[in-house]
C-alpha cells in the first residue's frame, strides 16, 4: 500500500466500488422486471423529488443530453407514468409531471430494493447494522461537503 494513504483508504474504496457494483447489477434486474431503465428510474426519482421540471431543467438534473431526456420523456410517457403539460402562461414552455402511476411504480421499486438489501442483510445483527448505517452516513456527511 502506498503510503500516500491513510489507513484502509485503498481497502474501503475497494470495498465502496464491490457493493456499488453489487448494488447496480441488482437494480438493474429489479427495473428490467418492470420494464425500466436506470435513467428512465431516476427521472421518476427526480420528478418525484423536485415536482414538475420542463425537459431542460430534468436532463440537467440527470447530467443527460436534452434529447436523451426527450426520448427517455417519451418513454415514461407512454407507460402513463408521467404526462407533459404546455405551460399556460407560455405554449412553448412543457413541463412533464409524475403521474400516481409513476408513484406507484417508485414505491414498487424502492420495496424491492429494500427487500433485497433486507435479505442481504438477514444475518446481520442490529448493532452491526447500526454501525453501517452510522458509517455511511458520516461518509456522506463528509463527501457532500467536499
Amino acid at each position: 500500500m502506498s503510503q500516500e494513504y491513510s489507513d484502509y483508504v485503498v481497502e474501503i474504496e475497494h470495498c465502496l466500488r464491490s457493493v456499488a457494483a453489487a448494488v447496480r447489477r441488482k437494480g438493474r434486474m429489479l427495473l428490467s422486471d418492470y420494464g425500466l431503465t436506470s435513467p428512465q428510474f431516476e427521472a421518476l426519482i427526480v420528478l418525484d423529488r423536485e415536482g414538475e421540471l420542463t425537459i431542460g431543467e430534468l436532463s440537467g438534473k440527470l447530467y443527460l443530453a436534452y434529447s436523451t431526456t426527450t426520448d427517455l420523456v417519451d418513454r415514461l410517457e407512454k407507460s402513463a407514468y408521467v404526462t407533459r403539460q404546455r405551460c399556460s402562461e407560455d405554449r412553448r414552455v412543457v413541463r412533464v409531471r409524475l403521474e400516481p402511476h409513476g408513484v406507484t411504480l417508485i414505491e414498487g421499486v424502492l420495496d424491492a430494493r429494500r427487500n433485497y438489501l433486507n435479505s442481504v442483510l438477514a444475518s446481520v445483527d442490529t448493532d452491526t447494522r447500526k454501525t453501517i448505517l452510522d458509517s455511511l452516513e458520516l461518509l456522506h456527511m463528509n463527501m457532500a461537503n467536499q
